[in-house]
């Protein structure tokens, strides 16, 4: 048995992709700048963390094509502000399309920091930095 717990209740999530390598070339720049990276290459599936797999890119398993969840996004957590910027700037490099620029989040709370993107396969990710003490 493992003395490792993970703080969060996700055990991970998968984004279905039509070609692992082009998608797996963008994660590996945009991850990168939250300090995340690949832990786990099956070939046909790949998944990135920071420390165990938490984020998966592959095919769908039914064999069908790819399709964005409606609603569905997947938010990083990043360490600073910076960070968010990083990640931003990097998935437009990589591809992606601005989905919200980097900024305030009021409506999410004070201390929310934000920045949108679609990847190659149309999924909606975020970077967020909560910016003050977890909220009670």
């Amino acid at each position: 048995m493992s003395d490792f717990t993970n703080p969060s209740i996700i055990s991970h999530v998968s984004v279905g992709t039509s070609d692992v390598k082009r998608a797996c070339a963008f994660y590996d720049a945009v991850l990168a700048t939250i300090g995340a990276r690949r832990v786990l290459d099956e070939g046909f599936a790949v998944a990135y963390g920071k420390q165990f797999p938490e984020f998966w890119v592959q095919p769908p398993h039914n064999g069908a094509p790819p399709q964005v969840g409606n609603g569905a996004h997947f938010a990083f957590s990043a360490g600073s502000r910076a960070e968010v910027d990083a990640f931003h700037i990097a998935a437009l490099a990589a591809g992606g399309k601005d989905d919200g620029a980097p900024g305030p989040r009021p409506d999410y709370g004070p201390e929310y920091y934000g920045a949108f993107v679609r990847d190659l396969d149309g999924n909606k990710i975020e970077a967020m930095f909560w910016d003050g003490a977890p909220p009670e």
